[in-house]
């Protein structure tokens, strides 16, 4: 069995103690055993980045360029090995797996040229023969919590604009997928970074998180996660001065009016429910359809969901892989029971289902639930649920649907699916969302522009883009007399 070490201060250090890392497709299928890591290893991580921080944040621009150039040319040349790896240990589809690699690649591509861009302004002054310049520097050691649901993605998309604008860090993947970030950890090791700027850390969230935050020689932390933990971060982080972003959760709207094109309406709605099992913070989960297309958008949908093949993550012919762990299959299936009890109509699927190949693999598949005759204020409307399972919610138009779609504690993602211009225009506005999709799956965004939301969604400054700076770096004013 093949064991898989931290990296701290350029070396790769054994945990105090190591975990398996399951593929939730096969699990007599062991992918390794991943070091478990303690508060003395975050100790030792964060002294390292703390001593390589003053040479690499005033490290000339072309050298950083080069270095984040360098790691996103190796993960594109290995997608399709790292997309199967990914697809294995976190259970989203083989394909689905290469198409995140190659956007990890892509996002350091990216900040390799952010790193020749960084902007500021000179201006004079109200005083008369003075200048004033207004730059940006890199914040310090940041610490960087990421999700299980996308193993390889997030960790890039924060790693690499803290990187770019000369920041250290410290990395702590989710528990359940430590595979994809020690893969991309170790291409970061190649690539000529200086020792000490890239630390990983792997462990329990309560026992690595927990020591990120709390320790004082961290400027800012960066989380991907639940709420209820996020949450705890922010006034964690409130309290001791740190720089704080967050992305939580949602609870996104597909609506659907009378006016839309039902094929694409029913297809953009299955690929927002159920694609990647459902397992996107992005993913609708309510589907608000007005009067009368309702019944035959369910029938539609219906008939689309029939279609849908579950089975091993890597093998071909598989639409929808796994859910990741047992505990996440259980909160599912609860989901489903608690929607039946409040009077909700379970229209398609909703249980656990054998892997479709035929292989008689042990693995953690659910069919996609689809349940109708929803109302607003049901739990299933309410509550994340984080898995393959939509609910419709019927309403009588446009101002209804607008109504419903705002009320949430939420404001990620939501999508509308019409041909008229008036309300496509008019949502775009009065969404309460941080993206909004027209006629497009609510699941589904690029890597060069700014990803959040709003309301309970998402704290602090959008991740992403040329908007990545203002989390990673602090705004410095400076007066010359000329």
């Amino acid at each position: 069995m093949s064991r898989f070490d931290n990296l701290i201060a350029g070396q790769w250090t054994a945990g105090k103690s190591y975990a398996p890392n399951l593929n939730p497709s096969d699990l007599s299928d062991v992918i390794g055993e991943y070091a478990q890591g303690d508060a003395s290893d975050v100790e030792a991580a964060v002294a390292a980045a703390t001593a390589a921080f003053p040479a690499w944040s005033t490290s000339g621009i072309q050298a950083r360029s080069d270095v984040l150039d360098k790691i996103g040319s190796e993960i594109l040349a290995r997608k399709e090995e790292l997309g199967d790896l990914l697809a294995r240990e976190e259970g989203k589809t083989r394909a689905e797996g290469i198409g995140e690699v190659a956007r990890a690649g892509q996002i350091f591509k990216f900040f390799a040229g952010e790193c020749l861009r960084l902007a500021g302004e000179s201006l004079p002054s109200v005083r008369p023969g003075i200048g004033v310049e207004i730059t940006r520097e890199p914040i310090g050691v940041v610490g960087l919590i990421t999700p299980w649901n996308f193993p390889i993605a997030i960790p890039a998309w924060k790693i690499a604009p803290a990187l770019a604008f000369g920041n250290c860090v410290v990395l702590k993947p989710a528990d359940m997928v430590p595979g994809s970030a020690w893969a991309l950890a170790d291409i970061i090791q190649r690539s000529g970074i200086p020792v000490g700027v890239f630390n990983l850390v792997m462990g329990r969230g309560r026992v690595i998180g927990e020591a990120l935050v709390q320790h004082p020689g961290i400027a800012a932390i960066s989380f991907t996660g639940s709420v209820g933990v996020g949450r705890g971060i922010a006034a964690a982080c409130v309290a001791s001065g740190k720089k704080v972003q967050l992305e939580m959760g949602g609870k996104n709207p597909q609506v659907v009016l009378d006016d839309a094109d039902l094929a694409q309406a029913v297809e953009l709605s299955a690929q927002s429910c159920f694609y990647s099992t459902g397992q996107r913070c992005t993913a609708s989960s309510r589907l608000i359809v007005t009067d009368k297309i309702y019944p035959a958008f369910v029938e539609a949908l219906q008939a689309r969901m029939a279609k849908i093949k579950v089975g091993d993550a890597r093998a071909a012919g598989t639409d929808i892989g796994p859910v990741v762990s047992q505990a996440q299959l259980e909160q599912d299936l609860s989901y489903v029971e608690i929607a039946k009890a409040e009077g909700a109509v379970l229209a398609s699927g909703g249980g656990r289902v054998a892997c479709h190949t035929g292989s008689g693999k042990q693995g953690f598949f659910m069919q996609p639930a689809l349940l109708v005759d929803t109302e607003a204020g049901m739990r299933i409307n309410r509550e994340e649920v984080f898995g393959p399972v939509a609910s419709v919610i019927r309403v009588s138009g446009y101002e209804e649907a607008l109504a419903v779609a705002n009320d949430t504690e939420f404001g990620l993602s939501a999508g509308i699916a019409t041909t008229s211009l008036k309300y496509a225009t008019h949502f775009k506005r009065h969404s309460q969302a941080g993206m909004v999709m027209v006629n497009l799956p609510t699941a589904g965004v690029d890597y060069h522009v700014p990803f959040g939301g709003r309301k309970g969604s998402s704290y602090g400054p959008r991740e992403q883009g040329r908007y990545a700076q203002e989390f990673y770096t602090t705004v410095k004013t400076a007066y010359t007399l000329a």
